[in-house]
Order: structure tokens, then sequence, then C-alpha cells
């Protein structure tokens, strides 16, 4: 939204005249002042006070702050050296817990701080690369393969225009854009017509208007919600109840056996100091230590395997999980596609296949994508006699691409796809001796084996 408005459902001419611009861009004069408005809506990483808060957040626990007490109540007793153990125990596991999560917080901090590039700006008619942080809304911006984008931006035009955007929308596959007007009710990841800050161009060349810039795009509403404070976890929120049950026990005994010793006529001062004794004994002074400890370990642990732990009370409930789903490659995983098998009608390997779609995804120019590159790595052939003719690319309505070969005999049109797209095509196809059967015969059984190798997790093409 800009301005309240759907801006990929209001016409390109309209957002050019509310946003005081053209498709040549803004002045150099008009920029700069821009600049100065839209400063505190960049993206930054929270800096000076997150230490201190970080550090004062370990201090939170109602173990701590009870172990605290009895810290004062040791001073208070002339046990000095009571004391001193006893703060000593609660700042070492303080001070492990903060630098694990200080360390972290300081790694996602880099991690946002790699958005921050160059783009090819239109400035007083002329294109100019200007950094991302100089970008204000009303700037037009010049987009080609490998362009990351500076803002949130409509098209104004778009030639062959595919983008990445598995950053929002965790789709590892690029989405193909265009300069057509959409219903205000469009979701983000079918406004073909925008793109957005933290994607990338993969293939084509476009122009776009820059409309909204830092925390106010799509992808800096994620950012804020990463910066804001987490919610409570399963485990902290256990710890924090033991903490107020232990709490509660000890307060009740140690009013109850001053109320009783003083019932008794004792001494109050000698009642009111063995309550105390009684309330430092009932507190399990190593447990915040001992916890911390266990908690590091388990960071390290993952930290060799390259996994940032952003906050050290998430290690137990990942150890606590029975079942971890995740929904695209890309975005848990490590985004790396592989090819389990060739398959003929009868599931069986095929070498045929296989060297089919390995001519399939060598000859094809589109933009690149791990499917075709999983099919060029998983086995070489010797393609003397081969020769590329034509291609028709993939788009995301036919759902397949062709490419014509020569061969040494024949000619071939050899086309890769989504499994129902081809089989509302196909008239034939060939079982494993060679002979053809006609497609109605065998759609029942191949959508079965499809149906069978999805259910085990493999991506069916």
């Amino acid at each position: 939204m800009v301005n309240g408005r759907a801006f990929w459902a209001v016409p390109v001419d309209d957002l050019l005249l509310e946003f005081r611009t053209t498709r040549e861009g803004l002045s150099r004069v008009e920029a700069e002042q821009r600049q100065a408005a839209f400063a505190l809506a960049r993206l930054k990483p929270q800096r000076d006070s997150r230490p201190l808060r970080l550090l004062l957040g370990q201090f939170r626990s109602p173990i701590i702050l009870m172990l605290l007490f009895a810290a004062g109540v040791s001073f208070f007793l002339a046990e000095g050296s009571d004391a001193l153990i006893i703060l000593g125990i609660i700042l070492a596991g303080a001070l492990l817990s903060f630098w694990q999560e200080y360390s972290a917080a300081q790694a996602v901090a880099g991690l946002l701080a790699m958005v921050q590039v160059t783009a090819q700006v239109w400035r007083d008619g002329v294109l100019c690369d200007v950094p991302v942080d100089e970008i204000v809304p009303g700037d037009v911006v010049e987009l080609s393969a490998g362009s990351s984008l500076p803002g949130d931006a409509r098209l104004l035009e778009a030639k062959d225009l595919f983008v990445d955007e598995a950053t929002l929308t965790g789709e590892s596959y690029p989405v193909e854009k265009s300069t057509a007007t959409l219903a205000a009710s469009t979701p983000l990841q079918k406004r073909t017509n925008s793109v957005f800050l933290g994607t990338h161009v993969v293939s084509g060349r476009a122009r776009a208007l820059v409309l909204s810039v830092g925390k106010e795009t799509e992808f800096g509403l994620v950012a804020h919600r990463l910066q804001a404070r987490p919610p409570e976890t399963d485990f902290e929120r256990g710890v924090r109840r033991f903490g107020y049950l232990l709490l509660e026990v000890t307060l009740l005994l140690v009013f109850s056996i001053f109320a009783v010793n003083v019932y008794l006529q004792r001494p109050v001062l000698e009642s009111f100091l063995f309550s105390m004794a009684l309330a430092v004994g009932l507190t399990p002074q190593l447990l915040p230590a001992i916890i911390s400890v266990n908690l590091s370990h388990g960071a390290r642990r993952m930290a060799q395997q390259k996994v940032v732990v952003k906050r050290l009370a998430s290690i137990e409930n990942f150890g606590s999980m029975n079942v971890l789903c995740s929904d695209k490659t890309g975005t848990l995983t490590e985004g790396s596609m592989r090819l389990h098998a060739a398959l003929n009608l009868d599931g069986r390997p095929s070498e045929k296949v296989l060297l089919l779609a390995h001519l399939n995804a060598t000859f094809e120019t589109g933009f690149p994508n791990p499917l075709d590159e999983a099919l060029r790595r998983h086995r070489s052939f010797d393609l003397t006699g081969y020769r590329k003719l034509d291609e028709e690319p993939y788009d995301f309505v036919r759902k397949r691409l062709s490419i014509l070969v020569a061969t040494p005999q024949t000619h071939l049109l050899i086309t890769k796809g989504a499994v129902e797209s081809l089989l509302a095509l196909c008239l034939d196809a060939e079982q494993a001796d060679g002979t053809l059967v006609p497609i109605d015969r065998v759609t029942a059984a191949v959508r079965q084996l499809v149906q069978t190798l999805s259910e085990q997790g493999f991506r069916t093409i």
C-alpha cells in the first residue's frame, strides 16, 4: 500500500502524477530534497542500547531475582564469601547467555546490511549508479539480469522479465512480470506488475517507478517484525513458572516459620535471620548456571553445522520437537536440487528419458534454474551430432519448455513441464518395449506414479 492505495491497481500515469515524476526520473535537486524527508524510513540495525538491553534481560527470571535477594541477605549477615559465590554464579550464567545472544544479533545485523547495494537510476534524464540509501519514492530505476531491487516499485516497462521473490514468498522459482494493471484484491505473490525490495532480477529488462523504500516496503515490514521483541518460548515460560512456584513456596515457608517463632516468643531478630537462612537454602543457586552452560554447549554444536542460534532458549524448543514441517526448497533448506531418477511408464529407470531430459536442459537458454542445473549435472552425454534449432521458453501459463533439436536421423521436439499440462497435450505414450499406446490408457497409471513419488517428497516433471 502507498498512501492507503493499492498501487498495483492504479494506472501508471496516475502514479507518475501522484509522485510528481516522469518516466525519465527525478531531477537531482528534487531527489536530494526527498532524501532528507525519507531518511528515517531507512532499514537500520538496532545499535547502542541493544547490548545493554540484552544484558539486563538475563536478570528477569524469578530465580535470578531470588538469588540476588539471597546475596543481599548474605551481605547483611556479614557472610561476604557466600554472597560473592552467589553473585559469581549469577554473573557467569548471565554473561554466557548474553555473549551468545549478542553474537547472534550481530550476525543477523550483518545479514540485514547485505541489502545495501547500488542501483541504476534515471536522474535528470541520465542513467547513473546510485547507492540504495539515496533512492527515494518517485525515482525511476532501470533493471536487468542480476539487479537487486532498491524498494517496492511499479513496472513502467518490462521485456521477458523474471524476478526471484523467494525472500518474500518462499517460492524458489522465478516469477514472470508484466505491466498490466491488476485488481486491488490481488495477493502479494500474484502482483505481477510490481517488484519488491529484497528480490532480484533473474532475466529480462525493465524500468520501474519506486513507490516506497526502507521500512515502508514489504521487506521492511518483515525486517521490522524480526527486530521486534520475540515472543516467550515454552522453555522460558516453564522456567518462569517454576521460578514463581519456588518463590511462592519460599515466601510461604519463611513467613510461616517467622510467625511460628514469634508466636513461641523467640527473639524476633533471631527468628528473622533463621527464616532468611532457610530462604537462601531453598534457592537452587546453581540452576541458572547449569541451564546456561547446557544451552551454550548446544549452541556451539549447532554453530559447527553453520546454524546461527539467536536465542539460547530456542535450543530447548528445537530439541523438544516431534515433527518439523517446512514448505519450500530454498527457504529452510540449502536450495540445491538433485536428480533422483528418470523413469519410464512402468516406473523403472530409462536411459532414453534421461538423454531427452539432458538434451532439453543443455540447450535451454532461458533464465538459469536449479532444475536444469540438476539435469545437466547428474550425468554427461556425448551430444556430437545434436544441434539446437529453436526454443519455446518456459512461461507460467503454458507451464512447459520446448526445445527443437536436430539429430543425426531426424528432428525432435523435446518438451518438459508440469505433468497435468503435458498429459493434456499428448496423444500417445511410449512403453518400455518402444510400442506406442493411446495416452488415455496410461493416464491413470502416470498420475498414480506421480502421486506415489510426491508422497515420498520428490518433485516430478
